[in-house]
């Protein structure tokens, strides 16, 4: 079986400085993971080298087989799909919804690519199944921030993506507005046909692990504290070592949280 992306042995350094340190991850189809760590910890250097907009300063990253380095990286990560809040100030506030998501079969943001009558109808129909029909012709400046995360998440899928990374998508959310972004997640990994990526939650919050999520990598300091079954990395334990707090894990029904232990 072909992994969807392989990182083995990953450094990237600046200067003296080693911001990412040998790091081994591999992610099968049928795998979502969750990504967690402190400020500081690597994630964001991670995803820039996942997506070719770092590169390694040595180790080796395979996407779908294909190998950085031996191939154009700037076409296989049209393969992955990334829905982040930094997106947002280069989307025009007078773009529409799906115009929004037409732009992410030709990875711009601000389109200026002429969209045929199929683009718009495949737009419509990936707004429509994250129940955003009536916001489809709505601008950009209008919509909500939960109804602007889903519009994000349906133009990362207008390329058919292997891999979607969301990093830290419920940042700006209320409380509401990220439960009910977290049972659309759901319904995605769910699927409506075979097309359906891995997926890939960035986040510093166990709350917003929910059930789908089958594995987790913990980083810390720029390595991988632990990588595997979500099960068997979230414990207290490597969460204390992640945090650098004695914190003590929780867990409600399917949902995890987190309290710091008794001194």
């Amino acid at each position: 079986m072909t992994p969807i992306l392989e990182v083995s042995q990953l450094r990237v350094a600046r200067g003296r400085t080693d911001i990412l340190r040998s790091v081994d991850w591999r992610v099968n189809p049928g795998e979502h993971w969750v990504i967690l760590g402190a400020n500081g910890s690597g994630k964001t250097t991670l995803l820039k080298a996942l997506t070719g907009y770092l590169s390694p300063t040595s180790g080796g990253l395979a996407l779908l087989g294909q190998r950085y380095g031996e191939c154009d990286w700037r076409e296989l990560r049209l393969q992955i799909g990334v829905v982040t809040s930094a997106f947002t100030a280069s989307i025009p506030p007078s773009e529409t919804a799906v115009d929004t998501v037409v732009s992410g079969k030709f990875a711009q943001l601000d389109l200026w690519h002429a969209a045929s009558p199929r683009d718009r109808a495949a737009a419509r129909r990936l707004l429509a199944q994250s129940g955003l029909s009536a916001v489809a012709d709505r601008e950009w400046a209008y919509l909500s921030q939960g109804e602007r995360q889903r519009v994000l998440i349906a133009r990362s899928l207008m390329a058919r993506p292997k891999l979607l990374i969301l990093d830290e998508p419920c940042a700006s959310l209320d409380p509401v507005a990220r439960e009910k972004f977290l049972r659309f997640i759901a319904r995605i990994s769910k699927g409506v046909d075979h097309s359906i990526p891995a997926l890939v939650l960035v986040t510093h919050h166990v709350e917003e692990i929910a059930p789908l999520f089958t594995h987790a990598l913990l980083l810390r300091d720029g390595e991988v504290l632990a990588a595997g079954p979500r099960r068997e990395v979230l414990t207290s334990k490597n969460l204390t070592r992640t945090f650098g707090a004695a914190l003590r894990l929780r867990r409600t029904g399917t949902r995890y949280g987190i309290e710091f232990a008794p001194a």
